[in-house]
Formats: C-alpha cells, structure tokens, sequence
C-alpha cells in the first residue's frame, strides 16, 4: 500500500508550511527578514526569486526547494556522473574524520575542480523504479539524487553520517512509499542533505521526541557532498585521496 499518496498535500500548502515555520519559529541569522516571504497567492506558482530567498531563510539548496515547488529542475543540474556517485562514501568515510580546518581546505580543493564538461556526461536516465509516486518519502530520495546519490551510496552514506543503518532497498521503498518516513529515517535524511531537521518536520509533520542539531563536521560533509556532486570520477577520487593524505 501506498502510505504518502492519500494525505500529501500540494506543493502550495508544503511551501506555505516552510513560510509559516519561519515565522514561528526562531529566528535565522540570514539576510532575508522573514517578513519579506509572503504567502503566494492561490493558483499563482512561486517565482525562483521567491524560492532562492525562502531556500536561505531555511538553510536549503534552491534546488532543493524546486523539488518541493514541484518545478521542473534545470538540465544542466541534473548532469551526474554515476561512476562518481558510487565513490562518495568512501569520501564521506575519510571527511568524518578530518578536523575543521582540513575539511575547509577539502571543500576548497573540491571547489577549484572544474565541473564535468557537458557534452562528457550521458543524460542519465531515469529507471522505471524510480518513478516515484507523489509522497514526502520520494521527494527526500529526490533531494538525495541530486547529490548524484543512488540507493546504494545513499544507505551507506546515512549510516555514516548519521549511525541510522538502511539498506538500499529500504531508501527505494521510502521513494515508493511502501516504507514510512518515522523519525529516525527523517533525521537520517536530514543530516545527508545538510537541511536543519527542524524544517523537514515543519514540511512532513514527521516529529523527532528530540530535536537533533547537525554536527559541525556532518554540516561541512553535507556540503561537500553538494560540492562534489557534478564532478567526474576521477575528479571525487582525488578528493578522496586529498582526504586520506590529510588524515595520517
């Protein structure tokens, strides 16, 4: 049974969810006053400027929001190398161990690679067992994808992060809808995609019996993550290999 289909609201109630928790919540430092986020009006979709001033209030990738918005995601951010994805816990594994200083120098280095050419990368194309259903579950594996994380890097890379144990057939039937989103499985989401857990019980209604705030080197492996994620293979190899030297 489909568990997310029956009660998943339009995208127009989960982004008038984000506004509200911002308003009731605490304040961010961010540069955008939360009374700048208006509700949108009914039947109007939201502008990208909206999208990228809510997304920084919220502490979340654009992108991300797009996802949430139920817009479409610009082709040239849906350009992965596959190969690279596989190599992304290993990278996960040697970052965690890093101290501060050396997972800026890691992001840094991560930074001045030049992203995959284009016309290298093939469209990767979507598997049938992909096409999720509308659901909170899919749209968190959707957001994991855009880190270039399949089933199998992102099982390995939330129990690395997070201790939350997966395996790759439960982060398809979260997707499915056929397993459902608890608290554990929405803090172990949180913590891979960098969002503040607290936003992504505003946006479920999935609610933690404690709130868990994301560690310094989890929120800097987050961003890592978002940093690599249209690089080559060899290019996240070199990253990985940055992050062993710089470990011993």
């Amino acid at each position: 049974m489909l568990m997310d289909l029956p009660t998943y609201p339009d995208s127009g109630e989960l982004l008038a969810r984000l506004v509200r928790s911002q308003k009731d919540g605490p304040s961010r430092d961010t540069s955008i006053p939360v009374g700048e986020l208006s509700p949108i009006p009914a039947g109007h979709p939201p502008t990208e400027e909206f999208l990228h001033r809510l997304a920084e209030r919220l502490g979340m990738h654009s992108h991300d929001l797009f996802l949430v918005a139920g817009l479409a995601i610009p082709d040239d951010a849906l350009l992965f190398d596959e190969e690279a994805g596989r190599e992304l816990p290993q990278l996960v594994q040697r970052a965690l161990r890093l101290p501060a200083s050396d997972r800026q120098r890691l992001r840094d280095f991560a930074r001045s690679l030049a992203e995959v050419p284009p016309e290298t990368v093939p469209s990767r194309r979507q598997r049938p067992y992909e096409l999720y259903p509308p659901g909170f579950g899919s749209l968190l594996v959707r957001m994991l994808a855009l880190r270039n994380l399949g089933w199998s890097s992102a099982a390995k890379v939330i129990y690395l992060m997070s201790g939350v144990y997966l395996s790759a057939a439960t982060i398809g039937a979260v997707g499915r809808g056929v397993e459902e989103l608890d608290a554990e499985l929405l803090g172990g989401f949180a913590v891979v995609l960098g969002i503040p857990v607290t936003v992504l019980e505003s946006l479920t209604g999935v609610h933690q019996a404690a709130g868990r705030i994301l560690s310094p080197e989890n929120a800097d492996t987050a961003a890592l993550l978002w940093g690599v994620r249209h690089l080559a293979a060899a290019q996240v190899r070199e990253v990985s290999h940055l992050a062993d030297a710089l470990s011993r």
